[in-house]
């Protein structure tokens, strides 16, 4: 677990510049740590598409309540206003 807070720090720039340099040095020198920080940088990356993907959907979903309920008819019709000139 030390290793992965190591990497993580690393990754999201919380060290000093000092202990920033010798881990990359450790990185150069050890193999399996940088293959460990190659892995926990792809799963950072597939989170945060995840995260962003999630997001889009419910976006999309209000946006079909929205603009298909007869009852936003008003709100929509401002909205919408605001983009015609």
């Amino acid at each position: 677990m030390n290793e992965i807070k190591q990497i993580e720090d690393h990754l999201f720039r919380l060290t000093p510049p000092e202990d920033s340099l010798l881990f990359e040095a450790k990185i150069i020198l050890d193999s399996n740590l940088r293959s460990n920080v190659l892995l926990q940088q792809q799963t950072y990356m597939l989170v945060q598409q995840y995260g962003r993907k999630t997001l889009k959907a419910e976006i999309d979903a209000v946006h079909q309540q929205i603009f298909t309920n007869p009852e936003h008819k008003n709100f929509v019709s401002k909205i919408l206003s605001f983009f015609k000139k």
